[in-house]
């Protein structure tokens, strides 16, 4: 047996995501979407189905109806015949009365479901970062230095250690000391300027991890792996750290918790660039999704000066319709309408949106299903925007279906232009 067939996975995805509020008021974090038809959780599996691991658990918890309902969807890509599953793990109450009391906690609850398919290593995976990791090379390492647990490090600045679980190595990248969120970080050696952050990825020798689980819940703890089970193991286990291996294939490693709404932002504005950071078109790395049935994207109407249908350094999804107006620098989620004389600028439109005639959106995170009314006035009225949207520290607006956008006066030139491409007869129903 080969070491991925060997090995389970759990991903964690059933944090409230309280950050990306309000993208996740109805939704779970890793069902957000991303790059166009992408949800969050994608890039986790298909780095696992890249990796050859094909017995998955997913942990749910908060507002998990379109996340479950995506994973039914999309990601029937394995064979139960063959012993390989994708499968959700609701809380079931099978130790106590409580919900997941933390990340510890929701694999601890679900350790009948683990040892049941007999692994000897257990993966343990956040379902809310974006990356391109090959597990398997991680495994191979774990089993080389006959460590009980593998952590996942990735070199950070030393500024951001506050935001990280920091690790202290020996020269053997055996883990000799860990610092959670800490002001002054122990360093990589060598390198006074950056320290070893956990990414959050483990690989647990079955045996050691049920013991430390079982330990962390008789105790009053945060229940949380980076908290509690990682230094309680330290102390006594053979940790080793492993430096992440980008299969990415760009100059500097991409790993990127978008856990806020302008992380969030502008992880998706990099992918509109020319040479994005992170690589959406990879054939040797497939990005798998549930792609809805939805006819191409339709640009309409090349009226020169008077109205047209264009999409410039931007990301257009499947069944989007751009009638007679401008997008750039944006990503369009699938089966957007944007109707005529229109500009949209750096802006996220999640799936369903429909944008009525002379509106303009700057710098925005429009929600799905949302109908921005004619003539509104979006990332251009800072007092306004705070007044009626919600606004990021870095004045990104996100405009949801109980928002009242501003509506601006639309000039008299736009209003001649209308008029006359009216009375041409535009098929108002389809296109306009």
């Amino acid at each position: 047996m080969s070491l991925v067939d060997d090995a389970l996975v759990i991903v964690l995805a059933g944090g409230a995501g309280e950050r990306l509020y309000p993208l996740t008021k109805e939704r779970a974090k890793p069902a957000v979407y991303f790059g166009g038809p992408y949800r969050i959780i994608d890039f986790v599996l298909s780095n696992c189905i890249n990796s050859g691991l094909r017995r998955v658990f997913i942990a749910t918890q908060y507002k998990s109806l379109s996340l479950n309902r995506h994973i039914r969807m999309g990601w029937s890509v394995v064979s139960e015949e063959m012993g390989e599953f994708i499968e959700i793990l609701p809380p079931q109450k099978r130790v106590g009365e409580h919900w997941y009391l933390g990340t510890a906690d929701a694999v601890y609850q679900n350790l009948y479901s683990i040892v049941r398919e007999n692994p000897r290593h257990v993966i343990v995976l956040a379902g809310d970062h974006v990356y391109k990791m090959d597990y398997a090379k991680m495994l191979r390492a774990h089993e080389d230095r006959q460590a009980a647990v593998t952590i996942a490090t990735i070199e950070m600045p030393k500024g951001e250690s506050r935001r990280f679980g920091i690790m202290q190595v020996d020269e053997s990248e055996r883990v000799i000391g860990f610092q959670e969120k800490p002001e002054s970080p122990i360093t990589v050696p060598g390198s006074p300027d950056l320290v070893l952050a956990s990414m959050g990825i483990y690989i647990f020798d079955i045996e050691v991890l049920v013991r430390a689980l079982e330990a962390d819940a008789a105790r009053p703890t945060t229940h949380d792996f980076g908290k509690d089970i990682i230094p309680s193991v330290i102390r006594d286990t053979a940790v080793y750290s492993y430096r992440f291996y980008d299969e990415n294939k760009k100059a500097s490693k991409y790993w990127r918790d978008i856990g806020t709404l302008d992380a969030y932002f502008d992880a998706n504005m990099d992918l509109v660039q020319v040479n994005p950071e992170f690589n959406l078109y990879d054939p040797e790395w497939l990005l798998r999704t549930y792609q809805m049935q939805a006819p191409p994207a339709k640009f309409v109407f090349a009226e020169q000066d008077r109205r047209c249908g264009q999409a410039l350094d931007s990301i257009i999804s499947a069944g989007c319709i751009v009638s007679g107006s401008t997008i750039s620098g944006s990503v369009l989620c699938p089966n957007v309408r944007v109707h005529s004389f229109c500009h949209i600028e750096q802006s996220i439109l999640m799936p369903g949106v429909r944008v009525g005639r002379h509106a303009r959106i700057r710098r925005a995170i429009i929600d799905r299903d949302v109908f921005i009314p004619r003539g509104a006035l979006i990332g251009y009225n800072p007092e306004e925007d705070v007044r009626r949207h919600t606004v990021s520290d870095q004045g990104v607006t996100v405009v949801t279906v109980d928002d009242q956008p501003l509506i601006g006066p639309i000039d008299e030139e736009a209003l001649r232009l209308e008029a006359e491409a009216d009375r041409r007869g535009a098929d108002v129903a389809t296109l306009d």
